[in-house]
């Protein structure tokens, strides 16, 4: 069975036409870091706004590579054996009741106090090993027979703690459990780590991983975007669409509209077999492309402005400095 090292990639333009072939567009930094984060064995600190498509690079890579995706989603508290392992307590205690009485046929042969404590000491391994043990994400990529690719998801979320603990894991792919001995992973997996800059990574953290940050796009990357992504759309409709989200993003808002966004509104357009924008049209379904009714708001009060400035930078898109 294929591993995930089996893959090769030969150049840059090949993760990017194989990533283009899986519907996601990539910028050329971004085919960059991907081929070297697979050829180079680093993780890659992913950082950029929410709905840029971080997550969805780790699903794509996973597609690609036809190896599991492990998620490991991060928040404040996450500790330790929340990402690495659990003991079943529950199991350990039935199986302690169930000890308990098989004892009298357990001590049968043992004469004195110490030959005792060595018969039952000959059973005290059985309550931590691997069956008693409850694996989390990342004790589970590390025993991927053919790898994976791992995402360890909002990473800016969690404690400095945990970030610090994660540095071993990232070093050298393994990990030490106190009654197992040290683990190492079967396969490498390719890391994916995110950040929506909540925080500051530490320095430790981001010298043991490539940096690729991904912005908004540019228009002409969101029109392919569209294409792969809502293929009924018109043409002009892609670009009249695509102008007007990027004049909207130059406005201060509490939450500018992602690429998620963007494909969210157009399947919406499309859905109410829109042929072209209107100010009733775009009135009637800013709701799907803003989140926060202070930038609804915004975006309303200045509704002619942004239709016009769409319309000029979609009648000449090499005007737009988006």
């Amino acid at each position: 069975m294929k591993s995930l090292h089996d893959t090769h990639f030969a150049s840059v333009d090949v993760v990017s036409s194989r990533l283009a072939d899986a519907d996601y567009i990539a910028s050329r930094q971004l085919a960059t870091a991907v081929y070297l984060a697979f050829n180079l064995e680093k993780p890659v600190l992913v950082e950029g706004p929410a709905g840029v498509g971080k997550t969805e690079l780790a699903k794509t890579m996973a597609g690609i590579l036809d190896v599991p995706l492990i998620r490991m989603q991060c928040y404040e508290g996450l500790d330790e054996s929340k990402a690495l392992y659990e003991w079943k307590y529950g199991k350990q205690l039935l199986y302690t009741q169930l000890l308990k009485d098989k004892l009298a046929e357990l001590m049968q042969g043992a004469v004195g106090l110490a030959a005792s404590i060595e018969k039952l000491h000959a059973h005290d391994d059985l309550f931590f090993s691997e069956h008693f043990l409850e694996p989390r994400p990342l004790y589970q990529a590390l025993h991927q027979e053919r790898g994976c690719v791992l995402l360890i998801d909002e990473v800016d979320k969690s404690d400095p703690e945990f970030e610090a603990f994660l540095l071993e894991v990232l070093s050298d792919f393994q990990v030490s459990v106190p009654e197992l001995g040290t683990i190492a992973a079967k396969v490498k997996p390719l890391v994916f780590l995110t950040s929506n800059n909540t925080r500051e990574m530490s320095d430790a953290l981001k010298r043991r991983c490539l940096h690729l940050h991904i912005p908004f796009p540019d228009a002409a990357i969101e029109r392919r975007i569209l294409e792969r992504r809502v293929p009924g759309l018109s043409s002009k409709l892609n670009r009249d669409l695509v102008a007007f989200v990027q004049a909207v993003r130059e406005l201060e808002l509490k939450k500018q509209p992602s690429v998620s966004e963007t494909i969210d509104w157009a399947r919406t357009l499309l859905l109410l077999n829109s042929e072209h924008l209107s100010l009733d049209l775009v009135r009637d379904t800013l709701n799907v492309l803003l989140k926060f009714e202070q930038d609804i708001a915004t975006a309303a009060e200045q509704l002619p402005t942004l239709m016009d400035k769409a319309r000029k930078n979609a009648e000449f898109p090499h005007a737009s400095h988006a």
